[in-house]
């Protein structure tokens, strides 16, 4: 084991911080910063026990729980040159963490369903792949039962005492997501207006605001005509509500990628 590895895993008892991060598409690996940046922010963690990850790319009511043991990846795009479907990451399983999951949110009126052989999606390994490139950590991925900004914060209050227990929550999305208006080269005045009005609103603590940002945001429905590439945001938000640690956010990494804004933020 690494020095480095060991001080990481001797961290590993703290509380781990929530984090919203933008995942980006396959060729987000031959991209020359990203990359990086993303593994600059993961080597500046505490080392996770497991990650649970909740991803844009998958919705699914009641709440889910993805493979507990490898499976084969969900390569959900179409049209990319072949080496990006041959990509691998073949994380353990996290059954644990899967039985903890359901303790916390299963409740009268409120199941929570087994998928087990649904594998991770890009929304989860892309990110992954770049953070942890050993594949060593034991990653569950859950579903989003709802797109409900209120209700995803609540979901995510629940799952908060995990972070005790050494699990990083993952909200993975993308800051601003429309590929249909994107246009060729540039980046688009609506990816720029609303992360600009993004950023300002997490500094302001306006939450109420983020809350209801198809109204409340420049761009809303330009940025995000669907809700989903946001919404993990909210669960994001609501875990580190739980601890009292929503003022405590920065973001980490900005700028824009193929004009979409790449703003990825951490609470705790």
């Amino acid at each position: 084991m690494s020095a480095a590895t060991q001080e990481r895993t001797e961290k590993s008892s703290e509380r781990m911080p929530a984090i919203y991060l933008s995942h980006g598409a396959p060729p987000l690996a031959d991209d020359p910063v990203w990359p990086g940046e993303l593994a600059a922010w993961s080597a500046g963690l505490p080392r996770p026990k497991a990650i649970l990850m909740v991803s844009a790319h998958w919705e699914e009511a009641p709440l889910a729980l993805g493979a507990t043991e490898q499976v084969p990846l969900v390569y959900d795009f179409w049209g990319f040159p072949e080496h990006y479907y041959r990509v691998r990451y073949d994380a353990p399983g996290a059954p644990e963490l899967a039985e903890s999951v359901r303790k916390l949110l299963r409740a009268p009126g409120t199941p929570v369903q087994d998928i087990p052989d649904r594998g991770l999606d890009h929304g989860a390994y892309v990110p992954l792949v770049e953070m942890y490139p050993d594949a060593d950590i034991p990653v569950l991925q859950v579903s989003m039962p709802t797109l409900d900004p209120v209700r995803l914060m609540e979901i995510g209050r629940k799952l908060a005492p995990l972070r005790d227990e050494g699990i990083l929550i993952v909200g993975s999305g993308f800051f601003t997501h429309n590929l249909a208006a994107l246009r060729q080269g540039g980046i688009p005045s609506w990816s720029v207006e609303f992360d600009d009005w993004g950023h300002r609103a997490l500094a302001a603590r306006d939450w109420d605001a983020l809350l209801d940002f198809t109204n409340k945001s420049p761009a809303g429905l330009l940025a995000h005509p669907r809700t989903e590439h946001f919404a993990p945001l909210f669960v994001t938000m609501g875990a580190a509500d739980a601890t009292g640690e929503l003022d405590g956010q920065r973001s980490v990494i900005d700028g824009f990628w193929m004009g979409l804004a790449k703003r990825s933020v951490q609470f705790g």
